[in-house]
């Protein structure tokens, strides 16, 4: 793949760094030429001065063959303009954004252009470690229909298969953390204790779901 990334600060310069380390070939916009310097001595990208909602620019950076295209400046107005401009302009398919007020958010994943909210998504990985309980929304998809919630499941789960679980509550699950890593369960996968379970769901069914994954009765 080809990825553009718009914005160089600590994330941008990450994610370069991580698609390069995977043999994809990438391309970094920033209006700092300074800011290259995050990408160390080693980087084999391409660096491009100048504003990522500049056709010029991004043609320089190789929009016209690019894959993907990840928008992660400081700016909420650049990330929007120049994720759109990917997408709706130059065709690609593979578009994402990060936006620091999850109003805007909201707003611009209606738009079918998937989006990391910053301060959103901080403030409920932190809730999410300090009350556990009810659910935590992980992943919604860009037409809001589908999410992946974390799931409290009560202990009676332990030592039955996910397929039971699943069963119960009408809702597959999509992973399972144990030990701190992450796992794809299989139907013979039995919960264990400590086990992190995060389902697939809808809006209408995420309250019978979690209901029937924290009772008492663990659904016998």
């Amino acid at each position: 793949m080809h990825v553009v990334i718009m914005g160089c600060g600590r994330v941008g310069a990450t994610l370069a760094r991580s698609l390069e380390s995977r043999g994809h070939t990438v391309s970094v916009v920033d209006q700092d030429a300074d800011a290259f310097r995050r990408l160390g001595d080693d980087f084999a990208g391409t660096t491009v001065t100048g504003v990522g909602f500049d056709g010029g620019v991004l043609r320089q950076a190789g929009i016209e063959r690019a894959d993907a295209f990840a928008a992660v400046s400081s700016g909420d107005n650049s990330n929007i303009i120049s994720a759109r401009l990917a997408r709706e302009t130059f065709g690609v398919s593979r578009v994402a954004a990060r936006i620091y007020d999850p109003r805007r958010a909201q707003v611009f994943e209606r738009l079918g252009i998937p989006t990391v909210a910053t301060v959103r998504w901080t403030a409920e990985q932190m809730l999410r470690h300090l009350v556990p309980e009810g659910t935590t929304e992980i992943f919604r998809d860009p037409t809001s229909t589908v999410s992946i919630v974390e799931v409290p499941v009560h202990r009676d789960w332990v030592g039955r298969t996910v397929r039971s679980l699943e069963g119960a509550c009408g809702a597959r699950v999509a992973y399972l953390i144990r030990f701190g890593i992450g796992t794809l369960p299989t139907d013979s996968t039995v919960v264990q204790e400590g086990d992190q379970v995060f389902m697939l769901v809808t809006d209408d069914i995420v309250a019978t779901v979690t209901g029937v994954a924290a009772a008492p009765e663990g659904g016998h």
